[in-house]
This record gives C-alpha cells, structure tokens and sequence, in this order.
C-alpha cells in the first residue's frame, strides 16, 4: 500500500467521522447518521471522478471504502459519550480530511494532465465538497461560505502541491508537507480568529 492510499483511507476516516459527528450534533436518527457520514466522506470525491470523466467513481469501484465508511460510523456512535469536546473533534477531523482530500484531488488532475490553475480548483473541490453537502444536509450554512478560512486554505495547500510537483519534490514529502500547511493554517486561523472580509448591501429607503 502506498502512501497514497494511506492518506485516501484516513481522509475517508477523517470526514465520515466529521459527518457522523456532525448528524449527532443535529440529533438525526440512525439512518440520518449514516447518511452523512456517507456522503461527507464521498461527496467531494465524487465530484472529481464526474468532472473529469473517471466513470463509475471511485466508490462504485472501490466498495472497500463503503464498509470502512459504515464500520467507522458506527465506531463513532459507540464512542460517542467519549468525545467530550463535540465540536473541537467536528473541527479537527474536517480540518484532517480537508488536508487530505485536497491533495488526493490535485493528484487527480494532475494524473488527467490538466492545467495548474485546474488542478488547484479541482483538489479544493474535492476536498470542500463534502463538508458543503454534509453542512446542507444538515441545514447550516455551508462552512465554506462563512467567515471562517476554509476553502483558501485548501487553495494555498494546492499551490503548495504544484510548486513542490514543479520542483520535482519527493512525492511522499509533497503529500505530508501540502497536508501539514493545510491543517496548520486552519488550525492558525481559527485560533486567532482570522477571516476573509465580509460586505454587506446596505438597505436603502425608498
């Protein structure tokens, strides 16, 4: 197993137990919670395989990722009086699978010889993606869309990943080095509380 294939399973670990934490925070019954664990572990890969034509997707192909997305759910809902802090443990595991699912995604392009603005859009997809679905289904206002530093941290991850594809890098120290920056600005941004701006249309009177 490569380390490749390490990292996919830990992002699928990472944002299934996001999603399942996530729908015990909404109190969604069991169905509910397998639900979005499902789709918030699959939903940005799956996106990726439609946009570029790799057809049936990933998880079609490949149902190991179905029983370990199940097997792991339902860890997290044994586990889930041991989770003391619910949303710092929501935080970290997005934050984790964020990391992860935004390299695996410029991996992809970059493996269909797309351009590097593309394959910088499309590991910030595949990595975001699934949080958006996860957060709609759970009837919040998608994190990505809110103050908070989400998708530009995906961004810097991928341009990070293309310099160091570009400099003919280790591959292994491109993942762990793009997935590092990745959770080290969200973990920074959060803790001081830096956002992107916010503009408002004032209310003229007519």
């Amino acid at each position: 197993m490569t380390l490749f294939d390490t990292l996919d399973i830990l992002g699928t670990i990472a944002f299934a137990i996001s999603g399942a934490l996530s729908a015990m925070n909404r109190r969604l019954d069991l169905f509910g919670i397998f639900i979005i664990a499902f789709v918030t572990a699959i939903g940005g890969g799956t996106l990726r395989d439609v946009l570029i034509g790799a057809t049936p997707v990933s998880w079609m192909q490949n149902t190991i990722n179905l029983y370990l997305i199940g097997g792991v759910t339902g860890v997290s809902i044994i586990f889930r009086n041991k989770l003391d802090y619910l949303k710092k443990s929501l935080f970290l595991f997005d934050t984790i699978g964020l990391g992860i699912f935004t390299i695996i995604g410029v991996e992809a392009g970059i493996q269909t010889d797309l351009d590097p603005i593309i394959c910088i859009a499309l590991g910030t997809m595949t990595g975001c993606f699934g949080g958006v679905i996860r957060d709609i289904l759970c009837n919040e206002i998608p994190v990505i869309f809110r103050k908070e530093v989400y998708a530009t941290a995906s961004i810097a991850g991928g341009i990070c990943f293309m310099i160091l594809h570009a400099l003919k890098a280790p591959i292994n120290i491109t993942y762990i080095a793009t997935t590092l920056l990745i959770i080290v600005i969200r973990l920074l941004v959060v803790k001081y509380q830096v956002s992107l701006p916010m503009f408002t249309v004032r209310n003229q009177k007519t």
